[in-house]
């Protein structure tokens, strides 16, 4: 396993009155008020898959699992809100998440 491979691409953006947050590695997405919110619902969310994954009940499909990506449309939104960040500093975010690791 690479360092690359414990880096986790997500972003957020707000729609509306509401943010939504969206891990691409895994195709996650959570829903909140606040940027803080939504990352904070989804670093859980992340946190739990990969347990459930690893360690429980779905262990026999980790492989599948942990390689369920977002679609293409999504990782172009990513790359886009970053490019709009970098340029114009605009609204959403760009984050990176450690993949959670569960002691062996």
């Amino acid at each position: 396993m690479t360092p690359n491979q414990l880096i986790i691409k997500c972003f957020a953006e707000q729609e509306a009155d509401y943010w939504v947050a969206v891990c691409l590695d895994f195709n996650l997405a959570a829903q909140g008020d606040s940027f803080e919110e939504v990352k904070t619902k989804l670093e859980a969310m992340i946190a739990e898959y990969v347990f459930d994954a690893l360690a429980g009940e779905d262990k026999p499909y980790a492989a599948q699992l942990l390689s369920r990506h977002a679609p293409l449309s999504s990782w172009l939104r990513y790359y886009f809100i970053k490019l709009k960040i970098t340029l114009l500093h605009g609204a959403g975010r760009v984050f990176d998440e450690t993949m959670p690791l569960i002691p062996a």
